[in-house]
């Protein structure tokens, strides 16, 4: 695995490449520049990033061998998004060098009993990684309706690879019940072209999650979303309501039947990662796949497609890794357009409604 160096630009120089970017109007020259360095600061991330995936793979197999472990890098939309967002707890806009989830791995896990166990791991663990920060967003939910516990570490290392200390890295855990909710969100967004995450599109579809993210965390006896009914009826209702308002379960099943998958899922051996391009107006999904070794690939191409779709919502696309094909399905089901367990999910609670 071909590794990048972090310190090729210095931190005043990514600093100044996310400021470059946040700018509604810049020139061609401006953004390529800007684009190549800030490809380079969040490729450097690879390799801290396969550490910390490879101990959360062992650590959530332990607590739930079914469990699924997958990472990613940070798409430029959202990277963008993120440094043109103001924070209540400092001054200013984040800086491109100390945003903390520019590269993330993720388990989901069975139930909302694995996720605090698996918490409890990381609690009791000996890593040599700095804990500097963690988000409980299942006792306290975001306001859009967003569930799952975030630990953001800082990479150290006393051995070897020591250019590398000081990265952050941001480990998400989640129950199956938030992976369904978070990924019918993405899903959501991708094909009505609205930005759901942080409550930011209409607020017909931003009140239809958050209702329907109350009512998984009923099912796992865990805290509601702000603002929301404590009653299971009037909140079934309420989610009855909108459902039939949205057609909802309609709309999933034709991105379901839509999209057009031009790869055998099952046929890549031996690939762990995977650059995914959805299509929405030709209702398409290319996937490449590349081995460990073609590491350094992979992250060329993602910055190669991200520079050729810059600024165009109908197209996205996302570098990941998986152990295989079918756990990439499994992980980030929106870019499948499926949401098959989200429609059972869904249907489950509108026959319980008087």
């Amino acid at each position: 695995m071909k590794l990048l160096n972090p310190k090729k630009y210095s931190r005043s120089q990514t600093d100044k490449a996310g400021i470059t970017l946040s700018k509604k109007e810049i020139t061609e020259e401006d953004k390529n520049e800007a684009l190549e360095i800030l490809g380079q600061w969040r490729g450097a991330h690879s390799y801290p990033l396969h550490i910390f995936k490879k101990t959360l793979k062992n650590y959530s197999e332990k607590i739930d061998r079914k469990s699924i472990t997958v990472q990613r890098l940070k798409r430029v939309p959202s990277i963008i998004k993120k440094l043109n967002r103001t924070y209540e707890f400092q001054e200013g806009k984040i800086k491109l060098s100390r945003m903390q989830d520019i590269a993330g791995c993720r388990a989901i896990v069975r139930s909302i009993k694995n996720v605090w166990q698996l918490k409890e791991q990381y609690h009791k663990s000996k890593l040599r990684h700095k804990l500097i920060k963690e988000y409980d967003y299942i006792t306290y939910p975001k306001i859009d309706g967003y569930r799952s516990v975030h630990l953001v570490y800082k990479y150290e290392s006393d051995r070897e690879r020591k250019e590398y200390n000081g990265l952050l890295i941001e480990v998400q855990l989640r129950s199956q019940l938030q992976h369904i909710w978070a990924t019918a969100v993405e899903t959501t967004s991708l094909f009505i072209g609205q930005v759901l995450k942080s409550a930011e599109g209409e607020a017909k579809w931003n009140e239809f999650f958050r209702l329907l993210s109350s009512a998984f965390a009923k099912m796992e006896n865990c805290p509601i979303v702000s603002n929301t009914p404590m009653n299971k009826q009037v909140l079934y209702n309420l989610i009855k309501e909108k459902e039939k308002e949205l057609n909802i379960i309609t709309r999933m099943r034709k991105w379901n039947e839509s999209l057009r998958q031009f790869e055998d899922l099952k046929s890549e051996k031996q690939k762990e990662f995977f650059v995914l391009e959805l299509d929405t107006i030709q209702e398409k999904i290319t996937i490449t796949a590349f081995s460990r070794k073609e590491e350094k690939k992979a992250i060329d191409m993602y910055a190669q497609i991200e520079k050729k779709i810059y600024g165009k919502s109908e197209y996205d696309v996302v570098l990941v890794g998986a152990d295989n094909m079918v756990e990439l399905k499994k992980a980030y089901p929106n870019y499948f357009a499926d949401t098959k367990e989200f429609i059972k999910l869904l249907t489950t609670i509108l026959e319980e409604v008087n």
